[in-house]
């Protein structure tokens, strides 16, 4: 039986594709498990620089399998809400404490729970033929995966409210101009163009890559000053290893910096 999420690892990039394409990778409990050990291992992993999630043939991912849920299954509260905080939850919270960028690479169609796995992400990219939908109420229900939270901080309260209350679909240039996405790009360059982002970030040193992105998490939650102490405290840490060094050397030579990650 295929992996539930495959993992690829080359020139300190982690691309991980949820894989089962013929439900356009509607997630499992043991898709979102195995997701959320396997950026454990690259957060781990000081080879990985940068994470990519993807999803594998025409979806990035179509949220939970609808075929799966009714009056058939166990809908007691206490049981719905243990599920919810334990396994729909469970990518978005791990996310919060990841310290290494990941980039959604968003692909046909993301709806529901599988728009909220993008959106826990740091940036997102999508393919020209993408359409987008939190349709969490369109069936009953709640956006349980992030939504909620996330939608309303990448784009305003305003416009995330009517995403989330119609439960409309939108298509790439919208989710761009609204500033859900970073980049369109042709659906046949999608990958390619994400793995040039990528590496341009993992070219970097590892260390100011990781401060870096702590300091704007930091930065989201609390004042300004309190963010700038972060901010010189981190310039000291990056300062005092050999990659600063390295990459002010690099820069007097004209050639990629060769960095061992501190």
């Amino acid at each position: 039986m295929p992996e539930s999420v495959l993992i690829e690892i080359r020139n300190h990039i982690a691309t991980l594709t949820l894989n089962n394409p013929e439900k356009l990778n509607a997630f499992s409990d043991e898709m979102l498990l195995r997701l959320v050990a396997l950026v454990d291992e690259c957060e781990r992993n000081d080879d990985i620089r940068v994470l990519v999630l993807t999803g594998a043939g025409k979806g990035f991912c179509s949220g939970g399998d609808v075929t799966l849920m009714g009056p058939e299954v166990d809908n007691r509260p206490d049981v719905t809400k243990a599920y919810i905080k334990n396994i729909i939850q469970a990518f978005p919270k791990k996310l919060e404490h990841v310290t290494k960028p990941i980039i959604a690479s968003i692909n046909g169609v993301a709806a529901g729970g599988g728009l909220d796995l993008a959106l826990a992400c740091d940036i997102r990219v999508a393919g020209e033929s993408v359409r987008m939908a939190e349709t969490y109420c369109n069936i009953g229900l709640l956006p349980g995966g992030g939504g909620a939270w996330l939608l309303p901080r990448i784009i305003g309260k305003s416009k995330a409210l009517e995403i989330l209350l119609a439960g409309n679909f939108i298509d790439a240039n919208e989710a761009y101009n609204i500033g859900m996405i970073n980049h369109v790009w042709p659906d046949e360059e999608l990958a390619d163009r994400t793995y040039k982002l990528a590496s341009d970030i993992a070219e970097n040193p590892p260390l100011s890559v990781r401060l870096t992105k702590q300091a704007v998490i930091h930065g989201m939650d609390t004042d300004m000053a309190s963010n700038l102490d972060l901010i010189a405290s981190h310039i000291a840490i990056a300062k005092s290893g050999p990659d600063h060094s390295e990459a002010i050397t690099a820069f007097k030579e004209k050639r990629k910096g060769r960095f061992i990650g501190h």
